[in-house]
Parts: C-alpha cells; structure tokens; sequence
C-alpha cells in the first residue's frame, strides 16, 4: 500500500471540560455539529494567524495543523484557555493521512471533495505523502499553512474561506468574527489568493513561490483574476451579480 501519512501535520489534543465551547468562542467555524471541519483562528481584526481541521475524538477535539506552526498554535491557545480545566497536548499516537483516491479510507476533505480523503490513525512508515499532497492540492488551486496565507497578513475571506467551507456566519461569536462577518456581508471581499502556474507569476504581488511544482500563490485584486482560467469552486464568487 502506498505510504499515507502526512509528516509535515501535527496533531493537538484537547480534552477536559467542554472543548468543544472553548473552541467554539475562539475560531471561524463551528464546532457544535459534525466533524471534521476547516477552520481558522484569526487575529481580531480577521487576519487568519493558523488554519487547521478539527476533528472529534469522542469528549475530545483534535486540531490537524501544520507541525512548525503546531507549537505556536498550542501556546496561543493556552493564552485563552485561562483557568478552565482544559488541556492542550500535542497528541504523539496518531497521524494525519491521505489519499486523493476513493473507497473506504477516511472521509473527504471538508474544504474541497476533489482534495480527497483524510484519516487519523498510527503513522505507515518514516516517508510522507506530503509531496504528493501538496502538488495535487496546488493544482485543485487550495492554499493552506502560514507561508501561503501569510502569517496574520491576510484577511480570511481573502483566503477563500466561504467557498472552501472554512468559516460559519451564523454561529455567533469568535475571534476576528466583527469584521469577517462585515466583509460578508458588504460583499467587500476585493482580494483573494489564488494559485497561477510560475510562468504567470507576478512578482508584486507574489505570497511564495513553488518553481519545482510549477506554482505562484499570489495575493490579487479580484478584477484581476480571470474567471475562466480561476478553479471552478471560485468561479462563481469572482462573477459580479447582475441584481446588485
């Protein structure tokens, strides 16, 4: 069987008492129903600071991140934690894994199904997929981790975050929520990260580039995005609507 296991993502336990409220007051998505989900936790002005999954484990909530930004995420959100009986643990047992095939194994990327299908179980082996993941989610146009959302630079939205499910408008209160509910709602989402083959590249407004891969991943004003040749799952957010 081909290897699985995304060494680049780290997991961190929560368990103690009500997880599943803590986190629901600190990121964009809701927690409350079924899991897993993409979800962010932003600064408060709604730039995204860490983009994660939270999946349920029965009382407990595991959040796959990136592994270099696992550290971080478990400090800041020990800052919020205050004095509830909650712990944050990486969690040393399981692993993310992957596949972009079918079948039975895991369940399909809550963000995008054509991503594939994900799963938490011991690793398979000291060689990752995470090679093999990145390029695929590169060319679906997905953009994930701080080197690519920037590290508190970019405002959610921006990083496509109502049209890869990565945000909830109606569960109330979060971190960031005043002005991501704002620009929702305005329709004043003028910038969006978007995933051009290098050749396209445009330097000023270049996040990071990936050459061996063939990608730029670049901040842009939406007017210059071509719906055409943008990813079908953000065609429709880049058309202007005729009633308005």
């Amino acid at each position: 069987m081909t290897n699985t296991t995304l060494v680049d993502r780290a997991l961190i336990r929560l368990s103690g008492e009500d997880v599943r409220g803590f986190l629901q007051g600190l990121v964009t998505n809701d927690v409350s129903g079924n899991l897993p989900v993409w979800s962010a936790l932003l600064t408060p002005q709604g730039k995204a600071l860490f983009d994660f999954l939270i999946w349920g484990d029965g009382d407990d909530l595991l959040i796959d991140c990136e592994r270099d930004a696992a550290g971080d995420l478990a400090r800041r959100l020990t800052l919020y934690r205050l004095r509830r009986a909650i712990a944050i643990e990486r969690e040393a047992d399981l692993c993310v894994h992957w596949t972009r095939e079918g079948g039975d194994l895991g369940v399909v990327d809550p963000r995008l199904s054509g991503l594939g299908q994900r799963w938490l179980a011991p690793a398979d082996g000291d060689e990752g997929a995470d090679a093999a993941w990145k390029a695929h989610r590169l060319s679906l146009g997905v953009t994930e981790g701080r080197a690519e959302l920037g590290d508190g630079t970019t405002l959610w939205l921006e990083c496509n975050a109502a049209e890869l499910n990565g945000v909830s408008f109606t569960k109330g209160c979060y971190v960031g929520q005043e002005n991501t509910a704002r620009m929702n709602w305005r329709q004043k989402v003028n910038r969006r990260l978007v995933v051009v083959p290098i050749a396209q590249a445009d330097e000023k407004r270049q996040v990071i580039a990936w050459p061996d891969l063939g990608w730029s991943v670049e901040h842009r004003r939406t007017e210059a995005i071509d719906p055409a040749t943008a990813p079908e799952w953000m065609r429709e957010a880049l058309t202007p609507d005729p009633s308005s």
